[in-house]
């Protein structure tokens, strides 16, 4: 039955992250800081909201783009709470922000288009990429100076193959952001070179003292740029999948071709359960994304406080629920200490080349986790590292 199989398929890797995670669900022992996502439930309103739509019998398509009410709703929150103007029209609500990631991919690459991505980064964009016969090209990012991205790495890797360029800020996995004043930096370079600019702020809510600056704020850059977000990760809607991306035509209409073909149009009830999540959260200032944000907050400044104790050189992450200490101190790659880690510990965490060559000397830990969790989980791993050196 393998020769059915495609090639770009087939040579696919399979996820670093996903290993581990079957790994994780096989043994019932095991303490986990491998999965990115909140380990908040969903806010009842947003919740009831979803009930009362299945109750009122809205079980059926809605339109391609998704529900008119939803993307309204959506321009409004962009332009309050990030400065960023996209009409109702140039949205399409998707199921989650992957499908948004695969949507910008399928619309613009074609064969042999080179692909720019920060690395580390996300594990999709790649084989994404590699799927429709692009060549995901990496930029390399260095924790001495937060994994941001710097005019002379861009300039180092752009040619006249370049389509397109990922921005995932704040980056998954390591907590890096861009500032106003680092995008700013990089912006004689990105206004240089008319390629295409992916912005996914899936992350975007959750910064520790610093506002997010969204890429599409900038007017010289505004018709390049493909925004992707969702709600899965500030609203705690994971199992919702329901996420949107915006765009310029006919970027936007290509994009919707592929959806219709596809998808038809994201869950209905998931759809009215984040416009009413987006509707309370601005009656009440967002209070229940503030308070998520502010317990992570808590979360983020005890894993760095913890692991720099334990002698781990740790870059302070400013977004996201990931903090991304480098390993190489202890002799050991990121997947030789995550393995040993499990083994001896019990305690699972992710390799950092799961996203990339440049993360190969660091692990990914998430924080989405309780304090008790957390506690125990590090712990663990500081008697690990000090049987290590012992």
């Amino acid at each position: 039955m393998r020769d059915f199989i495609s090639n770009r398929a087939k040579n696919i890797k399979p996820s670093g992250i996903r290993k581990f995670f079957d790994i994780v669900s096989e043994r019932k022992d095991v303490i986990s800081l491998g999965v990115g996502e909140p380990d908040f439930i969903t806010p009842w309103e947003i919740r009831d909201a979803g009930i009362g739509a299945i109750k009122r019998g809205y079980t059926q398509y809605t339109s391609n783009k998704g529900l008119p009410a939803l993307r309204k709703e959506i321009s409004s929150y962009l332009k309050d709470v990030f400065s960023v103007e996209y009409p109702a029209d140039n949205m399409i609500i998707t199921v989650g922000a992957s499908e948004g990631i695969d949507l910008v991919f399928r619309a613009t690459v074609n064969e042999g288009d080179e692909v720019l991505i920060p690395d580390p980064s996300y594990v999709s964009y790649k084989p994404c990429v590699e799927l429709l016969g692009g060549v995901p090209v990496s930029v390399p990012c260095s924790g001495d100076n937060g994994f941001k991205l710097t005019k002379e790495a861009l300039e180092s890797v752009i040619t006249d193959k370049t389509k397109a360029l990922v921005f995932p800020y704040p980056n998954n996995p390591t907590g890096g952001i861009m500032t106003k004043e680092d995008i700013e930096a990089i912006l004689p370079v990105l206004e240089k070179h008319e390629i295409l600019l992916i912005a996914d702020e899936i992350y975007a809510e959750l910064t520790y003292g610093r506002e997010h600056c969204s890429l599409a704020s900038f007017p010289s850059l505004r018709d390049r740029v493909v925004l992707i977000s969702g709600f899965s990760k500030a609203f705690a809607m994971t199992g919702w999948r329901i996420g949107y991306v915006c765009a310029s035509e006919p970027i936007l209409s290509t994009m919707l071709k592929i959806h219709q073909y596809s998808i038809i149009c994201a869950p209905i009830f998931s759809q009215y359960a984040a416009l009413e999540g987006l509707k309370k959260g601005r009656e009440n200032g967002y209070k229940s994304v503030k308070q998520m944000c502010d317990e992570y907050d808590k979360r983020r400044m005890f894993m760095l406080r913890t692991l720099k104790e334990m002698g781990l050189d740790c870059f302070e992450p400013e977004g996201a629920f990931y903090i991304f200490p480098c390993v190489k101190s202890t002799g050991m790659t990121g997947e030789q200490f995550a393995t040993a880690l499990l083994e001896a510990k019990k305690v699972a965490v992710v390799p950092g080349d799961a996203f990339g060559e440049f993360g190969r000397d660091y692990v990914r830990c998430s924080y989405a986790y309780s304090m008790k969790d957390l506690s125990t989980a590090t712990q663990k791993i500081a008697e690990f590292i000090e049987e290590l050196r012992g």
